[in-house]
């Protein structure tokens, strides 16, 4: 188990965090079981390749959202996998999808799940995240998904090994995270939402990012299409008319369109014209995303 400790040392507050080794979770492995192509692929370390994490389906499909009529919905602002070169020192493409939201605003869990990491992210362009996986039958595909959730406003309460129910707060909106060094403007509050797949449970935990087990990059919408179709080439041959993702959502009482839907957007949506969703309503700044 992990234990969260507190003690007093010449009158200063030292807190740490011991960790037995028999509380690993099920599934985490040590990172050097994880292979080479995969950690640099998923991790993108400033010695790897990015030609890697394309070949590992980092690439743009198409793909849109398609929200429910008569639901307001925070949409995407900056899309998958669009390319980031112009503001890092290096070839670079967008790891996630990126939507607005007022400082606060509550991040909810995808699906059900299992916290496997949480990070503080002082050094990264993501800031405060999440990390959850889900088992096949909490999102209905044959995969093992992970999905990442960034730029916290504060410290989520949630530790790994925690449970979570579809829908469920996460923590508030922020725009924590490094801004880059060549971005032009400053960040404003957003999620950043990431989406890996993988056919085991197994997982390494790293210094800054969680890496699954032979895993792969998905375009975050094609996590609701609802088809195990969700590589980047098969998902890019797509035809136009097929690239609008009919979106599974949750209201703010709980109630999900369609029913009985096991994924869910991470913002909760609101009746048109209505005031339901009990969140923040003034976005402020504008966004450089990671």
């Amino acid at each position: 188990m992990r234990i969260r400790i507190s003690t007093c040392l010449a009158g200063a507050l030292i807190v740490g965090t011991i960790v037995d080794a028999a509380a690993v979770l099920d599934g985490e492995v040590p990172m050097d079981r994880i292979d080479a192509e995969t950690r640099c692929g998923i991790g993108r370390s400033r010695d790897c390749d990015i030609k890697v994490a394309v070949g590992r389906g980092m690439f743009e499909t198409g793909l849109r959202p398609r929200f429910p009529a008569g639901l307001d919905c925070r949409d995407i602002d900056e899309q998958w996998a669009i390319s980031y070169t112009y503001k890092r020192s290096r070839e670079n493409y967008h790891g996630g999808i990126d939507m607005p939201a007022p400082y606060g605003t509550p991040m909810i869990a995808a699906a059900a799940g299992t916290v496997v990491a949480v990070y503080r992210g002082e050094r990264t362009p993501r800031g405060m995240e999440i990390t959850l996986r889900h088992a096949p039958k909490e999102t209905g595909l044959p995969f093992w998904i992970y999905t990442q959730y960034a730029h916290f406003d504060e410290m989520p309460t949630l530790e790994p090994g925690q449970r979570v129910a579809m829908g469920q707060k996460l923590g508030p909106t922020g725009n924590s995270g490094i801004q880059p060094g060549r971005a032009k403007r400053a960040r404003r509050p957003a999620i950043h939402f990431a989406v890996w797949y993988s056919q085991s449970p197994n997982f390494a935990v790293g210094q800054r990012k969680v890496i699954p087990h032979d895993s792969y990059w998905m375009d975050p919408n094609a996590l609701y299409r609802g088809n195990p179709t969700v590589d980047s080439a098969a998902l890019k041959a797509l035809p136009e008319d097929q690239k609008q993702v009919p979106i599974p959502v949750m209201l703010a009482d709980g109630t999900t369109v369609p029913a009985g839907t096991k994924v869910v957007w991470p913002y909760t949506c609101s009746r048109s014209g209505s005031s339901d969703s009990g969140e923040p309503t003034t976005d402020e700044g504008s966004n450089e995303g990671n």
